[in-house]
């Protein structure tokens, strides 16, 4: 069967927003473990600290230079894609797209100084310094294009007549009601997968080569920052559950199968549904949905029997929340288990099994980070616009975008190698050990901490 224009649309945009998430995650992520580092390595004055700062920032610019190719085509299908979204929507969201692209540059002009200073400054703290627009730029280019996911989720700022948007208060639109709990998720979500992809590197390094004072260091830098940013984490989940039992209704029913309205509903965990909505094989945990939307294990949740059901979000955003949930807790858990274990003496938080753990739950950020923009994005449908346009009137009816899709799968592809090749070449037979002790022979001034493995 020949699929519509509609369903080619939404694969187009959703393979691009699937690849892309990847590297905005860590270009939002990654730059404030560097500023981290290279802070902790000057205080402390211990060259290992230093060295995490030059090795994640090299490898941070590849996927930087990644990043851009992938957002300039997001924009880019905005147009092709979406032609009356940008028509109906283009003067609202014009405002945070373009801040969006100033913090890029603002970002981007302070990190090719930041990589060609170094050792430029008598005192390193000039040079630390320059960390700081590198980390807001980057967060603030996730705040503003996550205030447009807001405003597509709340729509707001605008007086809509005649099916056209007028009296628009951009600034409005961006401060939405949506965007606070919104970007709280994602700069929380993001900083937590940064600080577990480096935790990983470290610790699947040294399944493969030994424990080493570097990736000793960097391991435990990187799990109290993971700790930090998973509590966190789950603060924002606990405010956009909230925000979804005020606001969006519907999509906090669908995500739970819960249908009926009452008071002291139950979580569904996992199961399935038959014909008639009927969940079987779940685990149903008593009153906590109500405790999770309103902090009132007694309170009233919306079911969706209240809405049409041909506004229901697809059902399957149930399984996409639970994953979601459920990756954001195990990390939260390792983080946890690896202090313990510190503490512990007993216990070697070094361990193979320990190691094993922390390596896996890199794949599982990436991955909790992909579920939870699908749910975001599925969660909404079938709108674009929440209450104002359905996907269907948004998208292109041209026929070509189904090469589009099979031009930017093959582009996705060539760019996925290429990040990979890249980044072996950078860091492949070149062990942080060696770049050590290069360093410290052009360095004697550089000390490394007593007690070290590596002295």
């Amino acid at each position: 069967m020949e699929m519509d224009t509609v369903l080619w649309s939404r694969l187009v945009t959703g393979l691009t927003l699937a690849f892309h998430v990847i590297f905005a995650t860590i270009g939002v992520g990654i730059p404030l473990m560097i500023a981290i580092a290279e802070f902790i390595g000057i205080r402390k004055k211990d060259p290992h600290y230093t060295l995490m700062a030059k090795r994640w920032a090299r490898g941070f610019v590849i996927t930087v230079a990644v990043g851009v190719v992938t957002g300039t085509i997001i924009s880019l299908q905005l147009a092709l894609v979406w032609p009356n979204f940008m028509k109906m929507a283009g003067n609202v969201i014009a405002l945070p797209l373009f801040m969006e692209v100033f913090a890029f540059f603002f970002e981007a002009i302070f990190l090719g100084i930041y990589l060609y200073t170094w050792d430029r400054f008598k005192k390193p703290y000039i040079h630390w310094l320059l960390t700081i627009p590198i980390v807001v730029g980057a967060g603030m280019s996730a705040v503003f294009i996550t205030t447009v996911n807001g405003f597509m989720n709340q729509p707001e700022g605008f007086v809509l007549e005649a099916g056209q948007f007028t009296a628009v208060d951009p600034v409005q639109a961006m401060l939405n009601t949506a965007t606070f709990s919104k970007v709280f998720h994602v700069l929380s979500s993001a900083y937590l997968t940064g600080a577990i992809l480096l935790a990983g590197i470290a610790a699947f390094a040294m399944l493969r080569k030994g424990v080493s004072a570097y990736h000793k260091k960097a391991l435990n830098l990187m799990m109290a920052v993971a700790l930090l940013f998973g509590m966190l984490n789950t603060l924002a989940g606990d405010v956009s559950a909230k925000f979804l039992a005020e606001h969006q209704p519907e999509k906090l029913a669908a995500a739970e199968w819960h249908f009926e309205t009452e008071s002291g509903a139950d979580l569904i965990l996992m199961g399935w549904l038959n014909a008639e909505h009927e969940v079987l094989g779940a685990l149903h945990l008593p009153k906590l949905l109500s405790f999770l939307a309103f902090g009132d294990f007694n309170a009233e949740v919306t079911g969706l029997e209240e809405f049409p059901q041909d506004e229901w979000p697809p059902l399957l955003v149930h399984y996409l929340f639970d994953l979601m949930a459920g990756i954001g807790f195990a990390l939260l858990a390792i983080s946890l288990l690896y202090f313990l274990f510190k503490i512990w003496k007993k216990r070697n938080e070094l361990n193979k099994w320990m190691l094993r753990l922390i390596a896996l739950g890199t794949p599982l950020a990436f991955l909790g980070v992909e579920l939870g923009w699908f749910y975001a994005e599925v969660g909404r449908q079938p709108w674009i616009i929440r209450g104002v346009m359905r996907v269907e009137e948004a998208a292109t009816t041209s026929p070509t975008v189904r090469t589009l899709f099979f031009v930017f799968l093959l582009l996705y592809i060539l760019l996925g190698i290429m990040c990979v090749i890249v980044l072996r070449r950078l860091f492949n037979n070149k062990p942080a050990e060696v770049e050590m002790e290069k360093w410290l022979k052009e360095k004697p001034n550089q000390t490394i901490e007593k007690g070290d493995p590596a002295q």
